[in-house]
């Protein structure tokens, strides 16, 4: 009999309609059997999902239950193959593989070393970047300026929303941005897992928004570090919406 063959089972639904796109479920499902999609959380293949729910209680609301439907029978083959690198484009630009197409953000440029504190000049002082590009997707794993480094991996509102970004937490740092709602949290880990292993640097800070779909960040960076065996230490930085840092 064929294992594809639909069969009445419990399974996860998604109700588009309440999910306001937190991302809370996405780290819950061990089987990466959510991603935003959209700005909406989805369920990506019936094969993916086993049906037990540890997603339940991570949606604050209230978007996600168990329903008895017919579905094809739950996959673990599909769940590794899923969960494995593909090279997709997303996951070339996770590795660094991917042509840049001749975008002057995307070559890599180390600006030189920055002061590990800034003269002033107005609130927040004189610009900390060290290096280009910026954005994860487009950082290759093996530039020179990673090598040892610490980093700041920073969800892209940070900045806008910390006015001591530069001078608190970008000095002295190699800053990576990413957006854990918008992409895709799984070639974010192929990244982080194969830059941990190239570069080896001495610590990573995770600068995060305080809000709930804003976790996904800090997951990427700890999912990263078990998989790359790299005991790189992880320190957590939250921003309020209002600006002030929380922790």
């Amino acid at each position: 009999m064929s294992t594809t063959r639909p069969m009445h089972r419990v399974i996860v639904d998604i109700d588009e309609t309440r999910c306001d796109g937190c991302g809370e479920c996405v780290p819950s499902c061990a089987e990466g059997a959510i991603r935003m999609v959209n700005g909406k959380a989805k369920l990506v293949g019936d094969e993916l999902c086993d049906g037990l729910g540890a997603c339940l209680g991570e949606c604050p609301r209230g978007a996600i239950r168990a329903v008895e439907r017919e579905a094809v029978p739950f996959d673990e083959a599909a769940v590794a193959r899923h969960r494995a690198p593909r090279r997709s484009l997303s996951v070339m630009q996770a590795v660094g593989d991917a042509p840049s197409g001749g975008c002057p953000g995307a070559r890599s440029v180390d600006l030189g070393a920055r002061p590990a504190s800034a003269p002033e000049r107005g609130p927040a002082g004189a610009s900390q970047l060290s290096h280009w590009p910026v954005q994860l997707g487009l950082v290759a794993a093996s530039a020179p300026w990673l090598a040892g480094a610490d980093i700041l991996l920073a969800a892209d509102c940070v900045p806008f929303a910390y006015a001591d970004f530069h001078r608190d937490l970008l000095a002295g740092r190699r800053v990576l941005v990413g957006c854990p709602k918008l992409d895709d949290l799984q070639a974010c880990v192929v990244k982080l897992t194969e830059i941990l292993r190239t570069a080896r640097p001495r610590s990573v800070t995770v600068a995060r928004m305080e809000v709930p779909c804003c976790g996904g960040i800090a997951w990427a960076a700890r999912e990263a570090v078990r998989l790359s065996g790299i005991s790189t230490p992880v320190v957590d930085v939250t921003i309020g919406v209002a600006g002030t840092r929380l922790a």
